[in-house]
């Protein structure tokens, strides 16, 4: 099991860890309920160097990325990011990913961990010879600062006037006079920012300093370092998928509704093909949110029914902390409108339920 460079700190934080994508990781610190108030109402801190960053770089690196990926890259201006897809041929996803244009002919692509050595594979599978592609995710931490009073707080560590940061944006800067690329980016629904620290195996103590200032002058702001237990109810109360569950080989972008990621006019790509039969023809199943109407949690696997019938079942589910309620995503084979009522099965008993779009929660 690979560990965190940080590791030791998260222990001494009074971490409880636990295994995830072959990482040893943070669950929580105190309690989830509390760490996902906490980048709600004002600040959290996570470890995220478990995700892969790919480094590609070369004269072919635009024309190379426009193929295995769905969106068009050629509009990434430097010191721009974007979300988007590694289809398959079929046109399922093999990952979802966030592509940064660093500077000329550099980019960097950020994978979900548990597919970060796929992906690095793929790549190398389809690398012209005028790119360079390396994983760079071993010399790598990766901070997330998420939640209204996020900016407050790097503010305080940093000379770059971060007003100027928009979202998906993103620059070299000095946090504590430690050089890190920060991004408005991250996984919660909130204002935030995921800062990277590049060549980790040659200091591991820049990541210690900007994880230690960053919670000792967050404590104005009431800062709280957080897990991955927050981390997933916050996405999830933002709508966001998650790989392996609302994303997969098997489902396409266009069934996930998120078909924004897909730019068929830029030309051709991995999985166009399958992916344009697809939107002419229209897809047989399609992401939905729902929240609940009756007492009971939604989780993974549970079956939803309507008009009697089983009709899919769910990807994500979970207790709202805001909406005090559960809510989940999942996927269903009858098209259903917002405000639509449906069951879910839980525990032998039908409970109901009431089709919502996502987020669930609009974040500050």
């Amino acid at each position: 099991m690979k560990k965190l460079q940080l590791s030791s700190v998260h222990k001494s934080l009074g971490a409880e860890m636990t295994q995830f994508a072959g990482w040893e990781m943070p669950v929580k610190y105190t309690r989830i309920v509390e760490e996902h108030l906490a980048v709600r109402n004002a600040v959290g801190l996570f470890d995220i160097s478990h995700m892969g960053e790919i480094s590609i770089v070369g004269e072919g690196a635009l024309e190379f990325l426009q193929k295995v990926t769905s969106k068009d890259v050629s509009k990434l201006g430097i010191g721009m990011a974007h979300y988007t897809m590694v289809p398959n041929e079929q046109g399922g996803v093999k990952d979802d990913v966030v592509v940064y244009h660093l500077e000329e002919q550099d980019y960097m692509v950020v994978t979900n961990a548990v597919n970060a050595t796929k992906i690095y594979e793929w790549f190398k599978q389809h690398t012209p010879s005028d790119i360079q592609i390396d994983d760079i995710t071993n010399d790598t931490v990766l901070f997330a600062l998420q939640g209204p009073r996020a900016q407050a707080v790097l503010q305080k560590l940093t000379d770059f006037e971060l007003e100027d940061l928009n979202r998906f944006s993103n620059s070299f800067i000095k946090i504590a006079g430690v050089k890190a690329l920060a991004s408005r980016s991250g996984y919660t629904g909130e204002d935030g920012f995921e800062l990277y620290v590049f060549k980790q195996l040659e200091d591991s103590s820049q990541g210690e300093r900007i994880w230690n200032e960053l919670l000792r002058v967050g404590g104005e702001e009431e800062i709280k370092p957080c897990g991955l237990g927050a981390r997933n109810s916050l996405r999830l109360e933002a709508g966001l998928p998650l790989y392996g569950h609302e994303l997969t080989e098997e489902i396409t972008p266009l069934e996930a509704r998120l078909g924004f990621t897909v730019k068929f006019g830029k030309g051709e790509f991995i999985g166009r093909k399958a992916l344009q039969e697809q939107k002419e023809e229209g897809v047989n199943s399609w992401r939905i949110g729902l929240k609940m109407e009756e007492r009971g949690i939604p989780r993974e696997g549970y079956k939803l029914i309507h008009d009697g019938k089983e009709i899919g079942e769910i990807t994500s589910g979970g207790f709202s902390p805001v909406l005090k309620t559960g809510i989940a995503m999942g996927y269903s084979s009858v098209d259903l409108d917002e405000g639509n009522g449906i069951m879910v099965r839980i525990r032998g008993e039908e409970k109901r339920a009431r089709i919502v779009n996502w987020p669930f929660h609009k974040g500050k």
